[in-house]
């Protein structure tokens, strides 16, 4: 008895040490997502080792975790369509590698088809199973993980609209008329507001068989139920978009063609996706529903496709967001990735969202950690950067973690891919936001709702916003916190200071809304605004104060004039930018109503036959305490050319206008420049975060060779572990394909070579040393930990071991650039320890 109370004891002290070594915030849920190609032996004792193997691999990442979860991707979904409620009845599930629901029987054809025309077997003789075995499966999997991990366990079920993964008469024989979406072809994704025709088969919710025009959510909801709970299933999760419209993966949608926006169609389009919900939720009342979601972002899948975020959000359906998109992964895309990522976060069901990372492909003979990200742990820095402030003015970051999957399409599961990943996923976590970072993307959530709603022609206004924001984060727009604009008019009551460090992102505000009111004011009180595209509907006060008129509207090539001497455009971009109405809001209007505006600075504009348009300017009124606010008009660089996404202007070709953005950050004292060896390449992608008073700079160099310049109005950032040359007063650096370093020590000096290093501590009642080297009369602003005080720091000046002399004195500050120490005027080597 006394052994076993110490036992407790221990494992209760263990646990809490987790949830501490997670700056108290452990995850409320790991989920491993798994296939049933592990499983390569149907036998009891085989499907238990398989289980134990699968809780063990991952267990140093799971004991930070509330709960664990495991994720099965049996089949396609159409296991739980074709469901009789016989536990013997045999089960179709994902054996294969490719698409199994081709012309192409399984196996067969020239093998010059590629997995997308043809399916294979995963191995020879694959096992069968039935669904008894699958419960069985699932009875296994939580008694080895609560074996292992002492956490609850849940398992998951997997319904997916497509023809990946398993084969599926019941979609494509005998209810094609189920299906509606052109992601993989013409009509091969089930639309969630379908209706089903007549059928006589026996089904566990429909043992007469389905009756004629038996909305697919009523069937669909039943039949989950019965499976769920006969199998022992806690939640179901919608692969692929279902729920969110007819199409997931394409810039086009039920409103969107690609050449215009049928309007009239968006309200009930919209309506009949929310009557899914219910209807599922009336048969499927209490299993919680998590989400994949779209590729894209919640303006864009409103205005292409009626998805109605906020409807579903607001419908009280026991469901979880969708975490970011996987597809980052396959072409690069982190613009795409991270705007949908925050834009869905904006505003929530509640306080949850999740983070999903793609470890494994088991399908499509792919392991993104191994193959296609080489490795490298970008995307896991930039998206777990991410994030969200509610409406009390509280940092919010990803409460649940999926693994994408644990086993890879043959059904191995390589140890060496969590004891890679596992150490960058605990690693972005330590370094997880607690305030927002320089740039907030104030996220118009609700307005795009109401505007896409009131059929006053603003679609095309909805369309454009989240494409500009993909394409500026491409372009290295440190974009990475995101508050909703209902819960930016709380918090800047509730806490007005939250943002003097950073600078607000956003649309223009509705004409004499509540918002106008609170961003003017925001400004006035010493705010940075950056305010971008049209201004067709705003109001003339909120017109007067960004001195802006509207002229009649202006579209296609213009030509591109920069009016300051930054190097907004480089010298040898072309001189032309193409304006696109359909993309880019409407016409290109904006002009200063006041050129001779003393306290207005123009940036850019264009010109087209002799006609002049206004592109950026820059206004600080004195009055503002230091406020000011950088009008941007854009354009979307972009065009629907076919294929899924948008395609980006050709560089050599045009302008990317949302590149520019990155440029104008130095009308608020931030400098990020780049230097590539020519204009067709990608430029880094980057993030930087705010976590325990240091910054966390994370990025992605698709061309490593690209030369990165750093200088913020505090000086120039210092990586921890690097050197640096100084160029005219900027740190620069050229870095690997991914990194993520913290920064806490910024320098104000012209030239020299900079390193900014982590010493041991030595010393008792010493945790952290820290060291800058280099410095020749230079100004050095220095950040500690939150909880830092003044007593408790201790400068040194070119001294060392045993730290008994070389202290002098600091200065502590408290403003606009943050809390931090400023050191005037000093040579050699600084080292800060407390």
């Amino acid at each position: 008895m006394r052994y076993g109370l110490l036992f407790v004891c221990l494992l209760i002290a263990w646990h809490t040490n987790a949830q501490d070594n997670l700056k108290g915030k452990p995850f409320n849920n790991i989920t491993l997502e798994a296939s049933l190609k592990p499983f390569k032996v149907n036998e009891k004792a085989y499907i238990r080792a398989v289980a134990h193997e699968m809780f063990t691999q991952w267990q140093s990442l799971l004991r930070h975790a509330d709960t664990v979860s495991v994720m099965l991707w049996t089949g396609d979904g159409s296991e739980i369509l074709d469901y009789k409620g016989n536990k013997f009845q045999p089960l179709e599930w994902a054996m294969y590698m490719g698409n199994p629901n081709t012309e192409h029987e399984v196996g067969s054809g020239p093998e010059s088809l590629s997995l997308h025309e043809r399916a294979l077997l995963y191995r020879e003789n694959p096992p069968e199973f039935n669904y008894g075995d699958l419960a069985f499966i699932v009875k296994s999997l939580k008694e080895a993980g609560r074996r292992i991990t002492g956490k609850p366990i849940l398992v998951g079920a997997t319904f997916d609209p497509g023809p990946e993964f398993a084969k599926s008469p019941f979609k494509y024989e005998k209810h094609p008329e189920i299906l509606g979406g052109n992601a993989m072809g013409h009509k091969t994704f089930v639309s969630s507001y379908a209706v089903l025709e007549g059928d006589s088969e026996t089904y566990a919710g429909f043992p007469d068989g389905i009756p004629d025009e038996t909305p697919f959510g009523t069937f669909f909801g039943r039949q989950s139920q019965h499976f769920l709970t006969d199998l022992g299933f806690d939640y179901i999760w919608f692969s692929n978009g279902f729920g969110f419209g007819a199409e997931g993966w394409s810039a086009t949608g039920a409103i969107f063609s690609g050449k215009d926006f049928q309007e009239e169609k968006l309200n009930p389009a919209a309506g009949k996706v929310l009557e899914f919900w219910k209807l599922f939720r009336q048969e499927c009342p209490d299993f919680p529903i998590q989400t994949r979601g779209t590729n894209l972002s919640v303006g864009t899948d409103l205005a292409r496709d009626a998805v109605d975020l906020k409807g579903i959000y607001e419908g009280g359906f026991n469901m979880l967001p969708p975490p970011n998109s996987p597809w980052a992964a396959l072409d690069g895309d982190f613009g795409l990735e991270l705007a949908g990522y925050m834009s869905r976060m904006a505003e929530l069901p509640d306080s949850r969202f999740p983070f999903r990372y793609y470890t494994h492909d088991p399908w499509w003979i792919n392991s993104p950690w191994l193959d296609r990200y080489g490795r490298e742990p970008h995307d896991i820095y930039l998206p777990m950067s991410v994030g969200r402030i509610d409406e009390n003015g509280e940092m919010g970051v990803p409460s649940h973690l999926n693994f994408l999957t644990i086993d890879d399409t043959y059904g191995n599961m390589p140890t060496q891919v969590p004891d890679e990943v596992i150490p960058h996923i605990l690693k972005a976590r330590y370094d997880l936001p607690t305030s927002p970072g320089p740039l907030v993307w104030v996220y118009p959530f609700d307005e795009y709702h109401d505007w896409a709603k009131n059929e006053d022609g603003r679609l095309p206004e909805v369309y454009y916003g989240d494409w500009f924001i993909r394409q500026a984060i491409n372009s290295g727009l440190p974009l990475n916190t995101v508050i909703s604009t209902t819960s930016f008019q709380e918090v800047n009551v509730k806490k007005s200071g939250i943002f003097k460090e950073s600078v607000l992102v956003t649309i223009a505000p509705a004409k004499d809304s509540r918002y106008e009111k609170a961003l003017m004011e925001f400004v006035k009180n010493g705010g940075k605004l950056i305010v971008f595209g049209p201004m067709d509907h705003s109001g003339p006060e909120f017109m007067d104060f960004i001195n802006l008129t509207n002229l009649a509207p202006l579209k296609g090539e213009m030509r591109l004039v920069s009016r300051v001497n930054e190097d907004l455009v480089e010298k040898n971009a072309p001189g032309l930018i193409n304006h696109r109405s359909l993309f880019s809001g409407g016409g290109f209007r904006s002009k200063m109503s006041d050129p001779e505006d003393e306290y207005s600075r123009k940036l850019l504009h264009v010109e087209q036959s002799g006609q002049l348009r206004d592109m950026a300017w820059v206004r600080a009124h004195p009055d503002w305490k230091g406020g000011k606010v950088l009008y941007f008009r854009g354009t979307n660089s972009s065009d629907f050319t076919g294929g899924r996404l948008l395609t980006p202007d050709d560089p050599e070709e045009y302008v990317i206008v949302p590149g520019l953005l990155r440029k104008m950050l130095s009308a608020f004292g931030m400098n990020l420049k780049v230097e590539k060896q020519n204009i067709s390449i990608k430029d880094p992608v980057l993030t930087i975060n705010r976590s325990d008073n240091a910054f966390i700079f994370s990025g992605y160099n698709p061309n490593s060779t690209v030369k990165q310049y750093f200088k913020f109005e505090q000086g120039a950032p210092l990586l921890l572990g690097l050197e640096t040359i100084l160029e005219e007063g900027h740190s620069t650096y050229t870095m690997p394909t991914a990194w993520h370093r913290e920064c806490r020590a910024f320098v104000e000096q012209e030239s020299g070579m900079l390193s900014f290093k982590e010493l041991h501590s030595g010393q008792k009642g010493i945790e952290k040393r820290y060291q800058v080297s280099g410095l020749k009369n230079g100004t050095l602003r220095f950040y500690p930990q939150d909880a830092v005080t003044k007593d408790d720091l201790q400068v040194f000046l070119n001294s060392g071991y045993p730290w008994k002399s070389g202290q002098v004195q600091f200065t502590v500050i408290n403003d606009e650039r943050g809390s931090y120490v400023e050191v005037s005027n000093v040579t050699g080597t600084v080292v800060f320890a407390w």
